[in-house]
């Protein structure tokens, strides 16, 4: 069986719209994260645009691809694509991060079950990928797990024991995006806590790696396609925090900061320019 989903326009139109919406979301909730939201768009559109298997009337269906968001600050761009697919109604999306809503700030698969795991807890999200894929491959299933990462995120252990272990079960099924933006709640990830040379550690680790452009959908859309050979996939995703908003890139004060209705109208603006 093949995805019956409809496939999201991968247009610059389209990716505007998108910005705006996500912006929309975190302004009506006067809190979110923006700046991982808007750096991690062109991942999930390019996911979601013809390449992950998934049924919106049936987000159960065993033989589904799964994308796993583990860096779950970002989720109002998960949110605006999975609506914009038929998965979730788009009048919800300005209810993000209310009391009532089942679009909390970091997913909640209780609340939405669309969402393939609760993820916020940064470090977690590829564990629980790679328990998903190993379980898929005992199955015998041919479905494929996609996570999502951040550069901060990976600073964590927990990361590097999933680095170490997925290839020993040949989790060829597994395919790791890093959203690599170079920033962190606390500051630049560089500075923080180095994570070069990120290829040759994760290579060393024995997973096939390789390297992107992580706002060319096309681009990305080629690297994604296939899964591992004979091992797990690590993609590096070249990423601009605050991407699409001139005064928003790569400031790291927009990783947790909702914009005023001044600054909402400045993007929207330079968006729509």
């Amino acid at each position: 069986m093949t995805a019956t989903a409809p496939c999201i326009d991968r247009s610059e139109d389209k990716l505007k719209e998108l910005r705006i919406t996500i912006l929309e979301m975190i302004h009506a909730a006067k809190s979110g994260h923006p700046g991982g939201s808007l750096s991690c768009l062109e991942i999930l559109v390019s996911l979601f645009s013809g390449l992950v298997r998934f049924d919106p009337k049936r987000p159960d269906w065993p033989d589904r691809d799964r994308v796993i968001l583990s860096k779950g600050h970002g989720v109002p761009a998960l949110y605006a694509v999975l609506a914009e697919v038929g998965c979730l109604p788009k009048e919800a999306l300005m209810t993000l991060r209310q009391l009532s809503s089942p679009l909390q700030g970091h997913p909640d698969r209780v609340r939405l079950p669309v969402v393939e795991a609760a993820t916020g807890s940064l470090g977690q999200g590829l564990s629980i990928a790679q328990g998903v894929a190993l379980a898929l491959k005992l199955d015998s299933k041919d479905s494929r797990v996609f996570c999502i990462c951040g550069d901060g995120e990976i600073q964590e252990g927990q990361i590097w024991e999933t680095a170490m272990s997925a290839p020993k079960f040949g989790l060829t099924n597994l395919t790791v995006i890093l959203d690599y933006n170079h920033g962190q709640i606390d500051g630049r990830s560089d500075e923080i806590m180095s994570l070069e040379p990120l290829l040759d550690k994760w290579r060393s680790f024995n997973w096939e790696c390789s390297e992107v452009d992580g706002h060319d959908c096309d681009a990305l859309q080629r690297e994604l396609s296939a899964p591992g050979k004979s091992a797990p996939r690590f993609v590096l995703a070249h990423t601009v925090k605050g991407h699409g908003v001139s005064f928003m890139e790569s400031v790291i004060d927009w990783h947790g900061k909702a914009p005023s209705d001044e600054e909402l109208q400045k993007a929207i603006q330079e968006i729509r320019a």
